[in-house]
């Protein structure tokens, strides 16, 4: 994983990156620095397998590159660029990317498979070549200042440059605090810094002349291909080779590596697939984290015993031996003191995990992060499909199956296709979530002042645009760059092989059966992994997690209290309590309120926008 930056500045003055290069987190191997003119790149590299620094250069074309690069498929790739044989295993995915853009132009996106943040200073065309992976897996944030334009893998190293306005953008925090909307592909939480959205591309002129271009989309998900017509055993095979070799490219060549075991069918199957590679390879089988507590020989109570039950069956078929990180009320009040630029970075539990990952030596952990939006999509929008096309038949064969009858029919997938805002209320009243709860933590005249905000609200009309959706709805990228943010603390880097290019393709060409049939589903991971998984993890149809939820209610109970005294002491109150109901946030601190769970999120959500 590297960390990377850099200013194009004006050409009269000589870009200084120290300032950027001190922010950047995480302790790299090797610090590197580049400057021509009005332009400077540098950053932080982990020498890892083909990848032996952050910067790399093409002298006969006139190209520099700074990048974090860790590409799929190199040997197609290698062929398709004419790289001789006896050079492939020495060459950096850095070095591959330079060779397509010389051959591609910026159009070599296109053509790259993996993950990949990276810019390009091509001095014969005197422009700037940025581009960010399908799905944002590494990151990138820049921003226009005055001088020219300025770029970093982290929000922090952008707010160092010198001109960028780091003033907090209040359009994101009143959506923050009123629960509206927690993501965006574009926007951070500081008026003068942004994200290249995932999957898009971004062209610059030469330095001194920057002007605030578009981003351009360079992945379209939307243009995947129908598979052609194949049995249920003929789409697990294809399935279950490309998710093998998806598996396969994300192990690097040597060091302990991680995985989660939460006992589903997304981080088992990882796991598992990874401990079969490394044991065919003669290496140790990845050390495996789950986000439950160790009983330490105990026996789980009733309600927990099924969690437990599901992770050492994964455990016993692949070989490992778990570490149990459950988050306890110290962790908690830390994370949530932590003032970062990622007041909604959905790190939760696994802090813990990277925690303890990093004092075992694990620089890459694989997460199963991303299935439920591909390849174990639960099939969403089958039944309305049917609905609007008039299937009525077949729809009514479909309700049998599933044991759904007219009135849950009309209220769980008719009237969400009329009026999908009137149920997503009608859902909150039925969990118990008043209509005020929408408000938020927000600061009464900060929500006036700012006004109603904007609802997304998802309507699923098919099968495939219902998981384009999920894939363009930032939910998985905020994910991804909260623990990108948090792990590099601990220099530890993420792979997600669920997320990978060719499987998500595949996934959105595969017809809507493959997702639900019947009473089951996700039904073409499960016919994919029956003999990869042990039966009762790869037929367990339940989501709920009752001892991870219970684990981290009860240290919630026990740590939010404490916070709202400590609060309430101040004699100062934190800066950013002016966007804040600090009065309605600390009565929701009591152990009762937090109990009752209602609220627990946007209360994190709140405290962790503090700055305390």
């Amino acid at each position: 994983m590297n960390a990377i930056c850099g200013l194009l500045g004006a050409p009269a003055g000589l870009p200084d990156l120290r300032a950027m290069l001190a922010a950047l987190p995480g302790r790299g191997k090797d610090a590197g620095e580049w400057t021509d003119g009005g332009i400077a790149l540098g950053g932080r590299a982990e020498v890892r397998d083909q990848s032996p620094g952050c910067l790399s250069f093409d002298p006969g074309a006139s190209l520099t590159l700074v990048g974090d690069v860790r590409l799929d498929d190199r040997p197609a790739l290698c062929d398709a660029l004419g790289v001789p044989r006896q050079e492939r295993s020495e060459i950096a995915d850095e070095a591959l990317v330079l060779r397509a853009y010389s051959r591609w132009g910026q159009e070599c996106p296109n053509h790259l498979l993996g993950d990949y943040a990276f810019a390009i200073w091509d001095a014969n065309a005197h422009t700037f070549f940025c581009a960010r992976d399908h799905m944002g897996v590494r990151p990138f944030y820049y921003a226009y200042t005055s001088s020219g334009f300025a770029f970093a893998s982290a929000v922090e190293a952008v707010l160092a440059a010198p001109g960028v306005d780091a003033d907090l953008d209040e359009a994101s925090v009143a959506e923050y605090l009123t629960g509206i909307a927690l993501f965006s592909t574009t926007r951070t939480f500081f008026e003068g810094v942004k994200k290249l959205p995932p999957g898009h591309s971004l062209a610059l002129d030469a330095p001194g002349t920057a002007r605030p271009q578009p981003p351009v989309r360079h992945w379209h998900p939307e243009q995947a291909p129908r598979l052609p017509p194949a049995s249920d055993d003929g789409y697990a095979e294809q399935f279950l080779a490309l998710y093998s070799q998806a598996v396969a490219d994300r192990l690097p060549g040597s060091g302990a590596i991680g995985v989660h075991v939460s006992g589903g069918l997304d981080s088992s199957s990882v796991a598992v697939l990874a401990a079969r590679h490394l044991q065919r390879q003669g290496r140790p089988p990845p050390l495996a984290f789950s986000w439950l507590p160790d009983l330490a020989g105990r026996q789980p109570e009733p309600a927990h015993a099924k969690e437990y039950a599901l992770i050492d069956a994964v455990c016993a078929t692949a070989g490992l031996q778990v570490r149990h990180c459950a988050m306890t009320p110290t962790d908690i009040t830390a994370l949530l003191r932590r003032d970062g630029v990622f007041p909604g970075s959905m790190v939760g539990h696994e802090d813990a995990v990277q925690r303890t990952a990093e004092a075992l030596g694990v620089r890459v952990v694989l997460s199963g992060w991303g299935g439920d939006e591909g390849a174990s999509f639960d099939g969403r929008g089958h039944l309305e499909s049917m609905l609007l096309r008039g299937h009525w038949r077949r729809l009514a064969g479909a309700c049998r199956e599933r044991g759904i009858g007219p009135w849950r029919l009309l209220l769980n997938h008719v009237l969400p296709l009329i009026a999908p805002g009137m149920m997503l209320e009608l859902r909150r009243l039925k969990r118990g979530k008043p209509l005020r709860a929408r408000r938020g933590f927000a600061e009464a005249s900060f929500r006036r002042r700012m006004g109603p905000r904007p609802e997304r609200i998802p309507r699923y009309l098919d099968v495939r645009r219902a998981m384009l959706a999920l894939l363009d709805s930032a939910h998985l990228s905020a994910r991804i760059e909260g623990w990108h943010a948090n792990a590099a603390r601990h220099d530890i880097e993420y792979r997600y092989p669920l997320l990978d290019r060719r499987v998500l393709e595949f996934a959105l060409g595969l017809p809507p059966d493959q997702f639900r049939r019947g009473r089951w589903n996700r039904l073409l991971m499960r016919h994919a992994l029956r003999t990869v998984l042990p039966a009762e993890v790869c037929w367990h149809t339940s989501k709920m997690e009752p001892a991870r939820v219970d684990t981290l209610l009860g240290a919630q109970v026990l740590a939010l209290p404490a916070i709202a005294e400590e609060l309430a002491r101040r004699a100062t109150p934190p800066s950013r309590a002016t966007y804040v109901d600090m009065n309605q946030l600390l009565a929701s601190l009591s152990a009762a309120r937090i109990r009752a769970g209602h609220r627990n999120t946007q209360v994190c959500n709140a405290l962790r926008f503090l700055d305390w």
